[in-house]
């Protein structure tokens, strides 16, 4: 089975900002595919990527596009090996890099572009995904203090913020130890929705968040790696809207190459 990411942007700021997936990256036996989705026609200041300027054609190469390869360490960089245990890889033996990118996201601070992976169903049929903490960098003082005193294992919990204004669908974290309750933080927004579903169909005790790492060398964005186990509805589908779709069938079009 191929490795799929979905590539997400980020359109406007504050409370008129919107969010949709655009592309769909994945790795094949052969290399790397790339297509738009329908997504990318739903925000109006959305533009193509460089060297993918046609919506509606199927770009692959043997080698990672240098749009996503570019979000990723080189090995040669001294802190490559810090940047593999963040995500909670081994160094001695790196993964594949679109499971670097589904971890650590590829955000960069000069874009607005977002990479994740569909969360899909583990060995026992339920729904894990690992995520870095959002948000951590809007925390008071005394929170960032509390998150660097997290530890590996540690529970967390979850609350669905219905009146967030800058996102209807956001989920936020917090510490669950009854003495210091901490907001620390969101899940990120590719995975709110799913989320709330499941915050509302899983019963309380089927649902476990707890620290995975906490990185006190790294930069915010991934400071805290956290891990998600859930039940799974029979009406789940992530991934599955219109949004989601691809803007050309990879069947009927032929392939070009990155322009």
């Amino acid at each position: 089975m191929s490795q799929v990411l979905f590539v997400a942007w980020h359109s406007g700021e504050g409370p008129l900002a919107q969010w949709a997936p655009v592309g769909r990256l994945e790795h094949t036996p052969s290399g790397y595919r790339f297509v738009y989705t329908k997504g990318a026609r739903k925000l109006k200041d959305f533009r193509p990527f460089p060297g993918m300027s046609d919506l509606e054609a199927v770009y692959e190469s043997e080698e990672l596009f240098p749009l996503f390869a570019n979000r990723l360490l080189a090995p040669s960089r001294p802190e490559y090996e810090a940047f593999l245990r963040w995500g909670g890889f081994d160094p001695a033996n790196p993964p594949d890099p679109l499971a670097i990118l589904g971890v650590t996201g590829g955000e960069r601070v000069t874009d607005r572009l977002e990479v994740f992976p569909c969360p899909m169903k583990d060995a026992d049929g339920c729904y894990v995904t690992k995520f870095f903490l959002h948000g951590i960098r809007w925390m008071a003082p005394a929170t960032q203090d509390r998150i660097l005193r997290l530890q590996p294992g540690e529970r967390l919990a979850l609350m669905i913020d219905f009146m967030n204004r800058h996102d209807p669908w956001a989920v936020a974290v917090r510490t669950d130890r009854d003495e210091d309750r901490f907001m620390i933080g969101y899940v990120p927004r590719y995975l709110a929705y799913d989320i709330n579903h499941l915050c509302r169909r899983c019963t309380p005790d089927s649902i476990t968040v707890t620290v995975e790492r906490v990185n006190e060398d790294a930069p915010l964005d991934h400071r805290v790696l956290c891990r998600m186990r859930a039940c799974w509805p029979e009406d789940l589908r992530p991934c599955s809207g219109e949004v989601f779709e691809p803007l050309v069938n990879v069947q009927e079009v032929s392939s070009v190459c990155q322009e």
